[in-house]
Order: structure tokens, then sequence, then C-alpha cells
């Protein structure tokens, strides 16, 4: 008769790893933290710039996972995902789970004017249709998301990489204080400042016509000769935090540490922040940073890995295991 494990084997198969082109090294990482090689494809660009997929070697019945993030280039990027999966649906993979650390369009998650569509929801349609029977992503811009998807997924936080630098680096803060960009990120700012047992502040702000370049107005809270952590879910161009940091200046914060999980950083946003008064940059790699925009933000930059955190998920997935467990959830 079977064992359990035995079981699980024909139900899931084996881990197999495929890397997009949008995140080699985090890929390489997550292979190196199961001991699993990434497994041999070609992606190729013809000059119509349509994209074609082909696998080294057959992966039917088996566990696959699909690591690719949807930064820019955006739906290059996104593109390629659609077609690996469903590459790996036709190959008759036994279940195949969509691994984007940094998920696109999750700005677009309503109708807040008329005529306009719901672009996360349609992404969301594309990775199901597309072949993906599981997801997996960090810090989703708004929790409705979620329900966007009728396959199980694992909506990971950037808060579970970041805590312990911030922990390691709080002894050294002065009467530190923990503040959110704006008061959307409120209720997640409050883990951070319940982590650090410090207090809680918010930069008020209203928004202009132009959508990336939002106003700020006050400080709620107070900042006065405090180390400041000001705390995001994503950096874009940068307007909001640039502001959030001028008027922090202007209420005498002492030093300011800036931390975001996603490092979006368009256009030029990380020459706007080199310019800035900050500290340090405190991110991860949800998204690769190239190395001029590493270059912009010097020694001032620290960038934190999510790959052993997400290498234990899929490992976690793949037998069948608990991941609120990890978090004691």
């Amino acid at each position: 008769m079977p064992t359990p494990n035995m079981q699980h084997d024909l139900l899931y198969g084996n881990i197999k790893l495929f890397a997009g082109s949008a995140s080699p090294e985090l890929s390489k990482e997550i292979s190196d933290y199961l001991g699993k090689p990434l497994c041999g494809r070609d992606i190729l660009k013809y000059p119509n710039e349509n994209l074609f997929v082909r696998l080294h070697h057959s992966v039917r019945g088996q566990d696959c996972y699909v690591i690719q993030s949807t930064a820019s280039p955006v739906h290059e990027n996104l593109m390629e995902l659609l077609i690996l999966i469903q590459t790996l649906k036709l190959d008759s993979a036994g279940r195949i789970t969509a691994v984007v650390p940094y998920l696109c369009y999750g700005r677009s998650d309503k109708k807040d004017k008329p005529r306009v569509p719901i672009t996360a929801r349609l992404v969301a349609d594309m990775i199901q249709i597309a072949g993906a029977d599981r997801y997996m992503t960090f810090d989703l811009h708004a929790g409705q998301i979620q329900g966007f998807f009728s396959i199980p997924g694992d909506v990971l936080r950037g808060f579970h990489i970041l805590k312990n630098y911030l922990l390691k680096m709080a002894p050294d803060l002065q009467n530190p204080v923990v503040v959110t960009a704006d008061l959307g990120f409120a209720k997640k700012g409050r883990t951070y400042a319940e982590l650090l047992h410090t207090g809680l502040a918010f930069i008020e702000k209203m928004r202009t016509a132009d959508i990336n370049n939002p106003l700020s107005m006050t400080v709620i809270g107070d900042v006065k000769d405090r180390d400041v952590i000001l705390v995001d879910d994503e950096v874009n161009t940068g307007g909001s935090m640039v502001h959030a940091v001028e008027i922090l200046k202007q209420h005498h914060a002492r030093n300011i540490y800036m931390v975001f999980v996603h490092p979006v950083l368009s256009e030029n946003a990380a020459q706007r922040l080199a310019a800035c008064p900050v500290t340090q940059f405190i991110t991860t790699n949800t998204i690769p940073i190239s190395p001029e925009k590493k270059a912009s933000l010097g020694e001032r930059l620290v960038v934190l890995s999510i790959s052993d955190l997400l290498g234990e998920v899929i490992l976690r997935a793949n037998q069948g295991r608990s991941v609120g467990a990890m978090f004691n959830e």
C-alpha cells in the first residue's frame, strides 16, 4: 500500500522550476535554496516582437513553478509569463503555479471613474485562462485583488522580509517613529510600529489631477527630533516619497529611513530619491534594480532578498503543508 508521501508524489509530482527572463537572479537564488536546478527552456523574440517558448524536457505530471515578475517592460514580461504557463499546460504539467513577486496593474482595481477598466481583474483572468492552477505574489496594492482570482494563492508580505533588518537597526535609532506615506497604508504601518514598539504618524495628502504627483499636505503625529521609518508598499515615480521627506524635514524630523517592498522606480525615480536627505533606502528584490539605479542610490540602498521565503513557500506548497504556520497564523 502506498505511504502518504507516495500518494502525494503521485498527486503533485516533483518540483520543476522555470525562470522567466524578468527575474533571473531571484530565480537562481530560489533554485539554490531548494537544491533544484532551473529547468531548461528557450524564450525567443522574433523580429515582429512575437514571443516563442520551447521546453527542453517533458513536464508531464510534474509540479511546475513559473517565476516571473511583471515590472518593466510590463507587457513583454506579462506575455512571457502567460506563454510559459500555457506551454506547461499543453505539455500536461500536473500543476502549475505562477510565482509573480510583483503583479502589474495592481492600482487598477476598481472603477473609480466613468468609462475605465478594472485591469487587475483582467490580468488575473489571463493568468487563470493561460493554465495556472495557483499563484504566489507579494503585497498586492489592494487586498480585494485576491478576489479577482478563482484559483488558490499565497499573498505574502514583504514585512516578513524587512522586519529582521529593522529589528537589528532599531536599538541605534533615536526615539523612532513609523510614518506612512499616506493614510491608506495606516493599517500596515501599525504592524511596523507594533514590531518596533514605537509610535505611528501619517502623511496627510491630497491628490491633484496628476495621479503620479500627489500633493503632500502635513504630518499627523509627532516627528520632531525623532528618527523616522517611512513605509509604503511600493515606490513608482517617487513623487509621494519625495513629498513625504520634504514635509517630514519641515517638521524637524531627524534621520529618515525609507522602507518599501516593491522598487518599481520608473522614469527618473532613483535620481529623485537620491537627491533626498534620506539615510537609507531599504527594499526587497521583488523587482530587479538595474545597475544604473543602484549606482544612483549608492551605499544608502539596502536590498533584502525574498528568495528563501519564496523557496520555503514553494516547498510547502509541493508537500501540502501550511504556509500560514510559518508566520504563526
